[in-house]
């Protein structure tokens, strides 16, 4: 049933042209330079230190890789986290 869902949800997101993020509970993932990083749609912290940031999004989990890594604001789906970013990545 899980599965059927979400096919209807993009079936309707790509018939109506409405955001993906939106209807399929996507990532957004907005980068600014590399100094804050700014995550919507997010499902949980998994791991944090000054170095690294891992949340779960949409059945993946995302990687942030920097320095001196501080959240300045963290919401039930939302994060946004400042400090020098090196990496942003998908892990399997």
């Amino acid at each position: 049933m899980k599965g059927f869902r979400q096919k209807l949800r993009q079936f309707s997101a790509e018939q109506l042209d409405l955001p993906k993020d939106i209807t399929l509970n996507l990532p957004r993932i907005t980068l600014i330079g590399n100094y804050q990083i700014y995550i919507e749609n997010h499902q949980g912290i998994i791991k944090f230190t000054d170095q690294y940031l891992q949340l779960r999004v949409q059945q993946k989990n995302l990687k942030i890789v920097g320095e001196n890594l501080i959240i300045k604001t963290i919401l039930p789906d939302e994060i946004l986290v400042e400090g020098i970013i090196k990496e942003v990545r998908y892990l399997d």
